[in-house]
């Protein structure tokens, strides 16, 4: 296998054959991560400044937030996501966050409910760290606890949303109340979302990454929903 001593393994081996037979297949889904990320990235610009200047007059700090992340092959790179937090909030409490975290600014609790800190992304996306769809992209800390069949999920570029995105998206009320909020983290949702990581490579395909999508965009608009009614 063509790729990092630290993944030379067994276990990967079974899904980077199947990825192998797909090369046609990644192809495309890199052709359309660049055009889309770029008619995104002019259509969205608009609101990209309206959230920038909110940001910049709700809290002190830089409009984006630029965490090291791990991507394909264990490469490590800096998110861009705008910043739904204080100021250096990794150092004022753990890296996950929880239902009423303190640290999420007034602006913050807006966009982060409706993903729009996500949107900087386009950028990793066209810069190949990111894909629209792969798996959500962990800190140096959570990937140091991955086994060897989760090293598989590094075979490709990580990802805005996957299906763990959509069934995990209230994973802050999960944490809420625990003792440990990081122990539980690893020691409890990260091997279940692992799970659905994994079976997404054994089922890779351009169809199943626009049903993703689709489901994504339902997703979002369901919860917005459900808060309208909420609030009435």
């Amino acid at each position: 296998m063509d790729l990092p001593e630290n993944m030379q393994k067994d276990e990967i081996r079974k899904y980077y054959e199947i990825l192998q037979r797909k090369r046609k297949s990644l192809f495309i889904k890199r052709l359309f991560d660049v055009v889309m990320a770029c008619l995104l990235l002019v259509v969205l610009s608009p609101a990209f400044l309206i959230l920038a200047i909110a940001i910049r007059i709700d809290s002190k700090g830089s409009v984006f937030y630029r965490q090291v992340r791990v991507t394909q092959y264990g490469r490590k790179f800096r998110i861009h996501k705008f910043r739904s937090m204080v100021n250096r909030a990794d150092e004022k409490g753990s890296l996950v966050t929880v239902k009423g975290d303190g640290r999420i600014t007034r602006v913050g609790r807006l966009i982060r409910d409706k993903r729009l800190d996500e949107i900087p992304q386009l950028i990793d996306v066209l810069q190949g760290n990111m894909s629209f769809v792969g798996v959500r992209p962990e800190v140096p800390k959570y990937v140091m606890e991955y086994t060897p069949e989760m090293m598989a999920t590094l075979l490709l570029p990580a990802g805005i949303t996957n299906l763990t995105s959509i069934y995990y998206k209230d994973e802050s009320e999960l944490l809420e109340g625990v003792d440990d909020s990081e122990q539980v983290y690893i020691k409890q949702i990260l091997p279940e979302k692992m799970k659905w990581n994994l079976k997404g490579i054994e089922e890779f395909g351009l169809c199943q990454e626009m049903r993703i999508m689709i489901l994504t965009v339902f997703s979002m608009f369901k919860r917005n929903s459900n808060d309208t009614t909420q609030e009435k």
